[in-house]
């Protein structure tokens, strides 16, 4: 008799092979859609700035941005402080050199140079006293001179007239001696004195020398005491345009105290600040063009100021030919600084993607237009249109150059 076998329930080993498969395939699936999706970012094109890489002329210049200022600019300090009792000039007027600008009063300064004077004339009159006593010394010395020679020259002839009747015994020898040695005595004192008056030659000339030079001092000293006076009057140290003036009737001014400045309009100055990535390669005698009302205008650049301050130095450029007839200060002009000579390059128009990669990557566009991939590049120089490729790309290729900010760490950007 047969027996009824029934199917057993359950899965059985082939169904466990199928389970693997399926779940295989679900991974595969789901690492294709969505495995990649840390390094893929989407966007639609629309919103992206895409350039093209060219093969073209590399003009190694950047703009600048700068002001128009004077020349040069002279600033006034007071040589000597007071009390402001005039203004005779206000800000903005054009000034000549020695143009009285302001009048200062200082009674302390007054009194000080009467003090001065007085001084002044007491060691003068000092001085005329001794140059007096020497003079009345020479002449005293002179005259004894004179006549301790009549003297020698009598008593020499009466010792020689007794001396001849001394040897025919015509007088006494005692007579003789006596003439003898009044006469040696004579001619002792009248050595003593010519000496005496020698010496008081030398040191006469010697010292009348040393006075005169303190008398010459002391009326450039003198007249420098009268200077200070002047400088009470403040005026303008040159040609130009009066800038400011920090000074009011009645105001009380320092000595040293800076009160305005003096504008020399007999030309002008770019002043002009570079970003310090550019501090290596900017020095003195660059060229540089401004541009304006279709015209160019020819500047050098004069002097590369060495400080850097909130990332940027400062540089003056001066104009080496004609300038803008218009020219004012104060306004503002665009400036192209000449770097270094044109050459033949690689040209990747400038965009903002430059901040966020520093220049070392950027995305390339595919020939079909529907991704990017991220490639490492290496760029060198870089003007207000372009930077100079050196590696990573060729001409032709396109890459995006807006921001890459909302990119993330993605190596591939899909364009919708």
């Amino acid at each position: 008799m047969d027996i009824k076998l029934e199917k057993k329930k359950g899965l059985k080993a082939k169904h466990y092979g199928y389970i693997a498969l399926g779940l295989l395939l679900l991974f595969a699936g789901y690492q294709l859609l969505f495995g990649n999706s840390a390094s893929t970012f989407r966007t639609e094109k629309d919103k992206l700035s895409v350039g093209e890489v060219i093969q073209g002329k590399f003009d190694d210049y950047i703009t600048i941005s700068g002001t128009v200022a004077p020349i040069s600019t002279i600033y006034m300090d007071a040589y000597e402080g007071g009390r402001v009792t005039e203004k005779l000039i206000e800000e903005g007027a054009t000034v000549k050199k020695g143009d009285i600008i302001l009048k200062l009063e200082n009674m302390n300064l007054y009194e000080q140079i009467l003090a001065s004077e007085s001084n002044l004339a007491l060691k003068q009159n000092d001085l005329r006293s001794t140059k007096l006593t020497f003079d009345q010394r020479q002449v005293d010395g002179r005259r004894s001179l004179a006549t301790a020679s009549t003297d020698l020259q009598r008593l020499k002839r009466n010792f020689e007239q007794n001396k001849a009747l001394f040897e025919e015994e015509l007088i006494s020898r005692e007579v003789y001696q006596l003439s003898k040695e009044n006469y040696e005595l004579s001619q002792k004192q009248h050595d003593i004195i010519k000496l005496q008056t020698e010496n008081d030659d030398q040191l006469r000339n010697t010292s009348l020398t040393g006075l005169d030079a303190d008398l010459a001092r002391m009326q450039k000293t003198l007249g420098m005491v009268y200077q200070r006076l002047d400088h009470l009057n403040v005026r303008a140290p040159a040609d130009g345009q009066l800038g400011f003036l920090d000074a009011e009737i009645g105001q009380n001014i320092t000595q040293g105290q800076r009160i305005g400045q003096v504008n020399v309009l007999t030309d002008y100055k770019i002043e002009a600040t570079i970003d310090e990535h550019y501090i290596d390669r900017v020095v003195r005698d660059l060229t540089a063009i401004l541009e304006r009302n279709g015209k160019a205008y020819p500047l050098r650049l004069r002097k590369v100021y060495p400080e850097v301050r909130n990332g940027k130095f400062k540089v003056d450029l001066v104009f080496t030919e004609a300038k803008p007839e218009t020219i004012r200060t104060g306004q503002n002009y665009n400036i192209k600084l000449q770097l270094g000579e044109s050459s033949e390059a690689l040209l990747l128009p400038k965009g903002s993607f430059f901040q966020s990669t520093g220049g070392q990557w950027i995305f390339v566009v595919d020939p079909d237009g529907g991704e990017a991939l991220k490639r490492p590049i290496r760029i060198g120089k870089q003007n207000s249109r372009y930077y100079e490729v050196l590696e990573g790309l060729d001409a032709g290729e396109r890459v995006i150059t807006s921001n890459y900010d909302s990119f993330g760490d993605a190596e591939k950007i899909v364009l919708k």
